[in-house]
């Protein structure tokens, strides 16, 4: 192997214009040559995720944006093909954020070592890592629901939206998921456990939402914000909490408006917005737990996977306009 693929951000997308692949460029790289404290890995599986677009685009948002023509941002998974680091050897199975690209360099920084014996090398990109985290946060650290309490989780068959249900599940609460078409609905029931699920598409989100909510919303999990995190915040009971980990809705700048914005006042509400890359401290237990969970089979995912890192830009504009089913990933 003498050469190897990236893919860089070549241009940004204009105010309210969606991703399209004229955004992306594919290049050939020779390979490179590392030095003390270097490791060289060879990614196999590359992470598509949402916070991505809002990396894509100039505004100030809680991260720096991503560089033009820089590699872009993403989780991989890969082997060490080479290393100069004391506390990494070849042939280790290792997990950061390398980006979109077949091999690259690290000093070892936030790249930690996992063992893929009994959890598969992708989970760790899924469940078993930064969407995973997501959802164990987001649900133990600000929603905290108790047994017997309804939970609504939004996008409930994407990698994050399946774990937040089915942990939910696993402390007893009525769990109800939001998604797009009847086949992830009846996946999230069938599969996930969840009690009931509402299929936005259907056209009778208000109505089918009530009436699997017989008892009100106690917490929300929220990843789309828009028509269906208002519907959502129609239901709630007093002293509802609200995680707010995505705004998919708007990633394109449309205009989302809150019609039961007032909710959160006259239903005293809790409604924090999150980013789980800044809780540290949280990632060894979360993940020791999510990773027992997967291990034992207590804990299901589901993946889409695209094939060569070609396939990137359109697996993930597929990923925005929610064509994909579970956690979506490049198989590089």
């Amino acid at each position: 192997m003498t050469t190897y693929q990236r893919i860089v951000l070549a241009s940004r997308p204009s105010s309210n214009e969606e991703v399209n692949p004229a955004h992306f460029r594919l290049e050939t790289k020779e390979m490179p040559a590392i030095t003390d404290g270097q490791l060289l890995v060879r990614n196999q599986y590359l992470s598509l995720d949402p916070y991505m677009r809002g990396r894509m685009s100039a505004n100030k948002s809680y991260a720096a944006p991503q560089a033009l023509d820089e590699t872009m941002i993403g989780g991989t998974v890969g082997v060490v093909l080479e290393s100069k680091h004391p506390k990494f050897a070849v042939g280790d199975m290792v997990v950061g954020t390398l980006g979109w690209t077949e091999v690259a360099v690290s000093d070892g920084t936030m790249l930690r070592k996992v063992d893929t014996t009994h959890i598969p090398a992708s989970a760790y990109l899924g469940s078993v890592g930064m969407p995973g985290m997501t959802a164990w946060y987001g649900l133990n650290q600000i929603m905290a629901p108790k047994a017997g309490e309804t939970v609504v989780v939004s996008a409930a068959s994407g990698a994050v939206g399946s774990v937040v249900g089915q942990l939910a599940k696993l402390k007893g609460c009525r769990v109800v998921g939001i998604a797009g078409g009847a086949e992830k609905c009846r996946y999230v029931v069938e599969e996930l456990g969840f009690d009931a699920c509402v299929d936005y598409k259907a056209g009778n989100l208000e109505a089918d939402l009530a009436a699997a909510t017989p008892d009100g919303i106690d917490a929300i999990f929220e990843n789309v914000g828009g028509a269906i995190f208002d519907a959502a915040l129609a239901r709630t009971n007093a002293f509802g909490r609200v995680a707010v980990c995505g705004w998919i809705a708007g990633y394109n700048g449309e205009p989302t408006p809150l019609d039961n914005a007032r909710l959160i006042l006259t239903n005293r509400l809790t409604v924090r917005g999150f980013i789980v890359s800044e809780q540290p401290e949280f990632w060894p237990q979360g993940l020791a737990e999510l990773g027992s969970l997967v291990a034992t089979g207590k804990l299901k995912f589901r993946e889409s996977v695209a094939d060569g890192l070609a396939s990137a830009p359109e697996a993930f504009i597929g990923l925005l306009k929610g064509r994909n089913f579970g956690k979506q990933l490049v198989k590089l």
